[in-house]
């Protein structure tokens, strides 16, 4: 087991003793062990293989024994008989929006309630509102997020999808049997929540690869099977289809299954214009239904098949039919960003708010990391929930940074951490640091953390109003969405933009797979408007880095280019761009 495998356990371990109401000290010895793992840079197997585990803050010997059981057996008796002893539904309930353990203890101890079932149903006959410490309106938000959890029962985050493709991807590429294969589906078109994952392959041992592919051994059950296709439910609940095709289908497959649907019928419409049929066997020279292949287009690849539809080639994240035609008939198909074109981050956190890591792990990490700058944003005073930083802890880390920076100056190093604030916005649209102090900061990001229930008109001019204050440099996730956790908040999105573009805010690409916010159905609007795109990792852990490469995927789907976002730029430029907002506004 690595670091997070004992760190998720941990965790879990905590939480299953807040749920049986143990004592808080005990839950609180998980959560700090968790912490230490996390904050280390020493593998816990080494640790525990050169007796080490004893040298850790906070690891007693019962810590010690529980650790090292789970790394040399890759299980945890302690851990297994605790998970017995609770019932499943209240680990389920963890999922409800505003539901933590303490809540689902009381409901329990209470009302006896074990499953969601049950607790809906006490909503329903208006039992919970009486319970202490609840009310009717957190009956209301529990009835709320069991709706909410039923909405999206059957969605995944594009993080995950992503991960669990990868498993079944290195299967098909190493498939002795397979000639070419690919994602498809919205996965390929880079959804930020999906159904099911979705991949093609080509192959003359059709059913040979549909016997192996159900016969994985993360397959839990297998939906359907047939000679050409099949469906599986894999671990974790998400559905993957498997089609496999002769190889000189591939690319017409290919683009079909990729879709989107409104994207196909056009594809297939403009075919038709040509006196073509277009499927996903093939381009055919015929106006009628066929799969003659003697009638069959040559189209080794996607791009030959636009080439003959009189068309740039069009990425598949472009294709959702909005303006992608448009664009492929005039030439105008933008050179898409690539994630390895992002040289730092302009938001995240470190172990002064709610991060994990000092600033010199930040150093240490983003030096090996190659990144050319990384802004520590910890958040601002009245986030207490994430020990925001008071005026006097900012000013002090300001002076902290300097000093990190003079030392990597002194070694010729060209990296630098950039000071800066996750600044709470207020319900008034005033920012929770003075202005005088903002001014000092390298980086300033403007984001709501509370108010949510206001108005649509409300937030909008809250945001409006920090776009429009000169020490602002972007506003941080602009919707507030958590996907499938919490709906965003409503917001003119357009008026927003339009402030951005007004007094030259950026606007940020939060690229946490839980927000992936902006929206990427925005991000071509604010291109046009000439607004700027910052794709931050949100970071509260080095492990977070890697969160840059899934924001660029969502960037490309909202047709930026490395031109459209800020921190591709070098960090001579960069500075220069920071600099331009305080003058921009008098």
């Amino acid at each position: 087991m690595d670091n997070a495998d004992v760190i998720e356990i941990l965790e879990e371990i905590a939480v299953l003793l807040e749920l049986k109401g143990e004592n808080p000290f005990k839950t609180r010895a998980y959560i700090n062990g968790a912490r230490t793992l996390e904050t280390g840079q020493t593998s816990v197997a080494v640790l525990v293989n050169e007796g080490r585990l004893g040298e850790l803050k906070g690891f007693g010997e019962a810590l010690q024994k529980k650790v090292t059981e789970l790394v040399l057996t890759g299980k945890l008796k302690y851990y297994e008989d605790l998970k017995a002893s609770i019932p499943a539904g209240l680990m389920e309930m963890l999922n409800i929006p505003g539901l933590g353990p303490k809540k689902i203890k009381a409901l329990n101890g209470t009302l006896g309630i074990e499953s969601i079932e049950a607790l809906e149903s006490a909503c329903r006959k208006d039992e919970i509102a009486g319970i202490k410490g609840f009310g009717a309106k957190t009956q209301q938000k529990i009835l709320d997020g069991i709706e909410f959890r039923k909405k999206y029962a059957s969605h995944h985050r594009l993080d995950v999808a992503l991960a669990t493709a990868e498993n079944i991807f290195d299967f098909l590429r190493q498939h002795d049997d397979v000639v070419r294969c690919s994602e498809a589906g919205s996965l390929r078109r880079r959804k930020e929540i999906l159904h099911d994952i979705d991949f093609l392959a080509s192959s003359k041992q059709a059913s040979r690869v549909i016997e192996d592919f159900t016969s994985l051994p993360f397959v839990v059950s297998v939906q359907a099977k047939g000679d050409t296709k099949a469906s599986v439910i894999l671990h974790g609940g998400i559905q993957a289809d498997l089609r496999v095709i002769d190889d000189k289908s591939f690319p017409f497959a290919l683009a079909y299954f990729t879709g989107s649907k409104e994207h196909n019928i056009i594809m297939r419409r403009r075919a038709i214009e040509r006196g073509l049929r277009l499927s996903e066997y093939g381009l055919f020279r015929s106006k009628e239904e066929t799969r003659d292949m003697a009638l069959c287009l040559a189209c080794c690849t996607e791009e030959d098949i636009f080439k003959h539809l009189d068309l740039d080639y069009i990425p598949p994240e472009l294709r959702e039919d909005s303006g992608e035609f448009e664009a492929a008939e005039t030439g105008k198909i933008p050179r898409l960003v690539e994630w390895r074109e992002m040289r730092g981050s302009l938001h995240n956190h470190s172990d002064w708010s709610d991060g994990r890591q000092s600033l010199a792990q930040l150093v240490e990490d983003c030096l090996e990391l190659g990144f050319s700058y990384w802004a520590v944003t910890d958040h601002s005073k009245s986030s207490f929930q994430a020990n925001g930083l008071q005026a006097s802890r900012l000013e002090r880390q300001i002076e902290d940074i300097k000093q990190i920076n003079r030392e990597l100056s002194l070694e010729n190093t060209s990296f630098q951490l950039l000071t800066g604030t996750e600044v709470d916005v207020m319900s008034d649209g005033s920012l929770d640091f003075e202005d005088s102090l903002l001014a000092k900061l390298d980086v300033v990001v403007a984001s709501i953390h509370q108010g949510f229930t206001q108005s649509r008109n409300q937030l909008t001019q809250r945001l409006i109003k920090a776009a429009e204050n000169p020490t602002v440099h972007m506003l941080g996730h602009l919707s507030g969405r958590l996907l499938l956790q919490r709906e965003p908040y409503a917001i003119d999105h357009q008026s927003v933009i339009d402030a951005c573009a007004r007094t030259g805010t950026w606007i940020e690409l939060n690229a946490s797979p839980y927000r992936l916010d902006m929206d990427w159905r925005w991000w071509r609007y604010a291109k046009e408007k000439g607004v700027k795109c910052v794709i931050n990792c949100d970071a509260h852990h080095l492990d977070h880095a890697g969160f840059l490469r899934l924001g660029a995927e969502h960037a490309r789907k909202g047709w930026l280019e490395k031109r459209d976002i800020i921190n591709t730029l070098p960090l001579a430029d960069l500075k220069v761009e920071l600099a331009k907002k305080r003058k921009s506004i008098s």
